[in-house]
């Protein structure tokens, strides 16, 4: 039995809720970029909705628009040169990656506050586990203190990354996106300078001795969303 959409309390119209879709094991990195590249062109024809994404992949780097070669210190798995914002991270098992396809034209066109979301999200859905997220000036993503271990040469705390954010807007609609680390092999880290930043590590849920589950992180990601984003209207709204 379905139920009426809420409506926007400004324009009068349905609000609508992404469709959030899981892959099934390993994604190849090349088909997800073309299922992006497919679903995104479908909404600008009017003929889809917006969609997260939620995917796994085999191990791989990513080469962002600023990628620098000195940060590929070791090519140990494949290297794919993508049109996202940012420059190396790292895919594989146990990592969740969430593709986000919305539509900014009905969320507000605004780079910074669209982007400022995605880190909001990302924290309150780290905040399920107790753990702290944190951003900080400087150093896209997502970030978590380390007070047990050594601090840094400048008596600093040392800091490991715990989320990536990547993302890329065409006519308004978004793609690529965050991706966050239940519990992959963070010795894959070493083959690049993650995100172009040393000095810091890498870490993960399982790492700060939380027995989460990728299942676990879904639930958390699709509660919070909602929280963070709320629904979209169904219909842009008017440009004055």
């Amino acid at each position: 039995m379905s139920s009426a959409q809420p409506a926007d309390p400004l324009s009068g119209t349905a609000l609508t809720e992404p469709e959030w879709v899981i892959a099934p094991g390993l994604t190849p990195y090349a088909d997800a970029v073309a299922e992006m590249e497919l679903h995104v062109a479908s909404m600008h024809a009017g003929q889809a909705g917006e969609r997260i994404w939620l995917v796994e992949h085999p191990p791989l780097y990513t080469a962002g628009t600023s990628a620098r070669d000195a940060d590929l210190l070791d090519a140990r798995f494949p290297v794919h040169a993508v049109g996202r914002g940012g420059q190396y991270t790292y895919h594989g098992p146990g990592q969740r990656v969430v593709y986000i396809m919305l539509d900014l034209n009905r969320r507000g066109r605004d780079v910074r506050a669209f982007v400022q979301s995605l880190e909001a999200w990302v924290i309150a859905t780290l905040a399920e586990f107790g753990v702290r997220g944190e951003i900080r000036d400087g150093r896209v993503g997502v970030w978590v203190t380390r007070p047990e271990k050594p601090p840094l040469p400048d008596g600093s705390p040392r800091e490991d990354k715990i989320a990536a954010i990547g993302i890329k807007l065409r006519r308004w609609i978004s793609f690529h996106g965050i991706a966050i680390n239940v519990e992959p092999d963070l010795s894959h880290y070493g083959g690049i300078v993650p995100c172009g930043i040393s000095g810091h590590g890498v870490t993960s849920l399982v790492d700060l001795g939380l027995p989460v589950e990728m299942g676990d992180l879904d639930n958390a990601l699709k509660t919070r969303f909602t929280e963070v984003f709320g629904p979209a209207p169904a219909t842009p709204p008017d440009v004055i």
